[in-house]
């Protein structure tokens, strides 16, 4: 009789419909806007209203990537992809991350060459599109800053950081605005076009580090692994844990492997029940593999010769007492 294996007991995917319906809502009024924004810079010649519909259609972009991550999150895994679609929502929070930071560079770039060649702007047309964007970014970075309360998600945190960049812009080219217009000076468009810029580049900085780390497969910053290992130790017959690993697969779904020495008096299917117990009870880890070794017949050089040195004297001591 054919058998038809599944390849998980444990759902590797990750259905956030909270998210999904926040980015839905969020990239179409962004999308809308940033049409609005590019007329706008271009009639009024202000390059921090053009540097703030740049972000935003970075912005378009990093949604979209963002949705299509959301999506391949609900595909079950296969032989092929074992761990699912889920590393695909910090693939595009790390593409997210690197384009704020270009985005950020070009801003800056372009600044300075607006001060050292000023440029004269319509500033009704600025102000009253900067006062449009203010609202629109307001509203969308309270949206999305509840959903990343409700549900954690690195993509949607990358897409919060883009509009808190926006709200930032929009603030500058209404300060800029009116500066220009009672004090005539010019530069400080170029001048608050920068600072802009320096805040996306910041928020760009840290959704990639916090994206790198978990495709280094870093132990997350939550955990202690020295802490972890010691729990481990504790549970009865673990003599000695080695060769631990622990790392995030996406945002809030980890995995953990170790390798354990243990009494062979003990049954060991009854210490793999309990290590797993102890880590899904006190730290959430649900996704741990542990295997079983003995030090007499797996090999580990050094390190097990050393181990049953240290065994083997804690035993003489034991018979001596």
């Amino acid at each position: 009789m054919a058998v038809e294996y599944d390849f998980h007991h444990l759902q590797h995917v990750k259905d956030q419909s909270k998210s999904r319906k926040t980015l839905w809502v969020t990239l179409i009024l962004t999308a809308f806007f940033t049409i609005v924004e590019i007329v706008g810079g271009v009639l009024s010649n202000s390059l921090a209203l053009l540097s703030d519909s740049a972000h935003m259609i970075s912005d378009v972009i990093a949604l979209g990537l963002s949705m299509i991550a959301l999506r391949l999150a609900t595909h079950q895994p296969n032989a092929r992809f074992t761990f699912g679609f889920l590393r695909f929502e910090i693939i595009a929070s790390f593409l997210n991350g690197l384009a704020l930071c270009v985005i950020a560079l070009g801003i800056f770039i372009e600044g300075i060459q607006r001060i050292i060649h000023p440029q004269t702007m319509e500033l009704g047309l600025m102000l009253g599109i900067a006062i449009i964007g203010f609202i629109v970014n307001l509203v969308l970075t309270l949206v999305l800053h509840n959903s990343v309360k409700e549900e954690d998600n690195l993509n949607v945190k990358s897409a919060l950081w883009h509009f808190f960049g926006d709200l930032l812009s929009s603030v500058g080219v209404i300060a800029s605005a009116i500066i220009i217009y009672f004090s005539g000076l010019l530069w400080f468009d170029p001048l608050i076009s920068m600072v802009i810029g320096g805040i996306i580049f910041i928020g760009g900085s840290k959704i990639i580090r916090e994206s790198y780390l978990i495709l280094m497969e870093s132990v997350p910053e939550q955990f202690n692994l020295d802490e972890i290992r010691a729990e481990i130790a504790l549970v009865e017959g673990v003599e000695d844990v080695h060769e631990m690993h622990l790392w995030a697969i996406s945002t809030n779904h980890y995995s953990l492997t170790a390798h354990v020495f243990i009494n062979p008096n003990i049954q060991p299917f009854c210490v793999i029940l309990a290590v797993n117990e102890a880590l899904q009870s006190k730290y959430g880890i649900t996704h741990s593999t542990i295997q079983i070794e003995h030090a007499n017949i797996n090999p580990h050089g050094e390190y097990g010769k050393e181990f049953l040195k240290h065994r083997d004297e804690i035993h003489h001591r034991e018979l001596l007492t």
